[in-house]
């Protein structure tokens, strides 16, 4: 089974400062570094690394920053999807700090003039049982044409709900898994604790909600009337959290699509997404394939 990740690429600008600035404050970083990043090309790799094939649909401007997207991503994915537009490729600016939290400010005009049913042939790329992951960089009635339809075509649906649209309900009806972290649970939900989020979140039509919890892993609840299952997260110092949770979302899509169980291919992406907190950048701290390759055995034999 194919994973096909549906959302965006960008050039992140990564800032290292002591402490993250606060309203009207200037700081001088520690240090900067340009680097290949957006949710999309994120988890498309993470994805990619664990075995399974990964397709990118993604838009690109027709600049010098697009070029270098499309030859950074050759040989990790494939990128031959990705659509060119007369605009100034997205990019991303990333401010963390000494203890690894992080602020994202981004430009996304590729994205949101993105629509992969009208501007590309996905529908003929697609195949029953293969995977459909999006986020939410793309305008939200787009996100919805495409879960409805890859729903529609027999595809798995994974809807990681984030960056949230102010004010705007995500529909999930056609989501077989949404994953968010808590405070976009809490958005969706109204509710603060995880466990009632996720199974308002069930209410409102998704079948399975996965809620990250940082350092302290992550819950999947599988349905209405199932228990949490709760999957800890190991002990690490973390240097950077800023690309963690593309790696846990990448790794859970392309676990699943070779086959493994929801829940062991969260237990995969949780070790997975400690690793990458413990390195600096977004897809530069994403485990290697080889790394991803001894989680997954580790994991296989560990509960077999």
């Amino acid at each position: 089974m194919r994973v096909h990740v549906t959302g965006n690429v960008c050039i992140d600008t990564t800032f290292r400062l002591d402490r993250l600035p606060e309203a009207g404050e200037t700081r001088n970083a520690v240090s900067h570094v340009d680097g290949l990043g957006g949710k999309g090309a994120n988890q498309a790799v993470a994805a990619a690394r664990t075995g399974a094939p990964v397709t990118l649909w993604a838009a690109i401007g027709r600049d010098e920053n697009g070029a270098w997207i499309r030859q950074a991503l050759a040989g990790e994915i494939d990128s031959s999807r990705l659509t060119e537009f007369d605009l100034p490729t997205d990019r991303s600016t990333v401010a963390v700090d000494a203890i690894g939290e992080n602020i994202i400010l981004s430009g996304v005009s590729c994205a949101l003039a993105f629509d992969p049913l009208a501007q590309t042939d996905i529908l003929n790329a697609i195949e029953p049982g293969d995977v459909l992951v999006m986020q939410g960089n793309l305008a939200g009635a787009v996100t919805d044409a495409c879960l409805r339809a890859a729903r529609g075509e027999g595809l798995t649906t994974i809807l990681n709900a984030s960056p949230l649209a102010a004010d705007v309900q995500p529909a999930l009806e056609n989501v077989d898994f949404v994953i968010v972290n808590e405070g976009e649970a809490r958005a969706i939900s109204g509710s603060p604790e995880p466990a009632n989020a996720a199974a308002r979140i069930v209410e409102f039509g998704a079948r399975c909600v996965i809620v990250t919890l940082g350092s302290r892993g992550c819950l999947l609840l599988t349905g209405v009337d199932a228990t949490p299952v709760y999957i800890d997260a190991p002990k690490v110092v973390a240097t950077d959290t800023s690309g963690a949770g593309d790696v846990l979302c990448g790794v859970f899509a392309g676990c699943l699509a070779k086959g493994t169980s929801p829940e062991e291919a969260l237990r995969i992406a949780v070790e997975a997404s400690a690793l990458a907190v413990t390195r600096t950048g977004t897809l530069s701290s994403c485990p290697t394939a080889d790394e991803l390759s001894d989680l997954i055995k580790t994991s296989e034999t560990e509960h077999v």
